[in-house]
């Protein structure tokens, strides 16, 4: 995409934002990342993925030349937390490309089918662990410790760069996973530095090695359970984490002249965006342009909800909405 198109699409997406980020302070900095995630993240995608390449390639080859399972162990699981990295990278254009007549929303969605994936990955890559740790743990190898620890710390450095890179957009799914990964990273090779410190010392403590990637496992997994769980809410169009939707309801039906809400659906566009639709019962609608104008404002305030479309019954000719009954989707 060019810069213009982006250029053109960025300020369109401010411009329907426009209260949303105004008020956004009251949110930390929700608000603010909203509009720039995109854009901001490509260069530390490009870092993060660069060096995690460059780095898996020499983990990988120290493991195999010091004999030491657990660096090609470490290697084989960064190397799935750089495929998932552009995964979400993917996912960040995809948000920016322009709806067409089919596709309305764009590729939007495709940040929480990519977010949903990553999170199979990292599950994919602890079992893979996991397997690893329980079948050394029957027959233990020797490793030469001091090499491991060398390249482990250089894993430790490279991963914590990498993840501080991504602190920033932690508001946003794809965001957050990649900040997952590299935090997650972090903390394998860093148990694999003490793993290798601990048999430089007691060298017939094998089973060190295995123990402290079970560990990792397991916070790996706590950490990936929330990640799951959110993109698979999103996926089926379950109202996002952070939006109450009796509050919302209860909201609408306080609206000036509103004396009834039904087929209210709130869902995820994409990782960072939220629509609504709802019938709104209001016998007298004379005032109808302003309801709308500041009941949509006040939706993006209040709930972070920039993409309202309200429907408008009066109520008056005795037919009932047939989407009105509560069983009714």
């Amino acid at each position: 995409m060019s810069h213009d198109d982006h250029g053109h699409h960025h300020g369109h997406v401010h411009h329907d934002h426009a209260h949303h980020d105004h008020h956004g302070h009251g949110h930390g900095h929700h608000g603010h990342g909203h509009s720039h995630a995109p854009a901001d993240f490509g260069r530390a995608f490009a870092i993060g993925a660069g060096l995690n390449i460059a780095f898996v390639v020499v983990e990988a080859t120290a493991g195999l030349m010091t004999h030491s399972l657990a660096l090609v162990a470490d290697a084989g699981h960064n190397l799935s937390d750089v495929l998932g990295l552009l995964m979400a990278w993917g996912a960040a254009a995809m948000a920016r490309q322009l709806p067409t007549a089919r596709r309305s929303y764009g590729l939007r969605k495709g940040t929480i089918l990519a977010s949903l994936a990553n999170a199979g990955l990292l599950l994919v890559a602890v079992g893979a662990i996991v397997w690893e740790a329980l079948r050394r743990f029957g027959s233990p190898e020797p490793l030469s410790p001091g090499p491991v620890m060398v390249v482990a710390v250089i894993g430790v450095i490279i991963n914590t760069a990498t993840a501080l890179m991504f602190m920033r957009g932690h508001n946003d799914l794809n965001v957050r996973g990649a900040f997952l990964h590299m935090a997650a990273d972090a903390a394998v090779s860093l148990g694999v530095v003490f793993a290798a410190a601990i048999i430089w010392f007691v060298p017939a403590w094998t089973w060190i090695d295995p123990a402290v990637s079970l560990v990792i496992a397991a916070v790996i997994i706590a950490g990936t359970w929330g990640l799951l769980r959110d993109s698979l809410d999103m996926a089926l169009d379950a109202a996002p984490r952070g939006v109450d939707p009796d509050a919302v309801r209860a909201w609408l039906n306080a609206r000036p002249g509103v004396t009834e809400v039904h087929d209210l659906h709130i869902w995820a566009m994409s990782t960072t965006e939220t629509a609504l639709t709802a019938h709104l019962t209001r016998p007298d609608n004379a005032d109808a342009d302003d309801f709308l104008h500041d009941t949509a404002e006040g939706l993006a305030e209040r709930f972070r909800i920039g993409h309202p479309t309200l429907q408008i019954e009066s109520g008056a000719s005795g037919h009932a909405c047939h989407l009105a009954p509560a069983d009714v989707v």
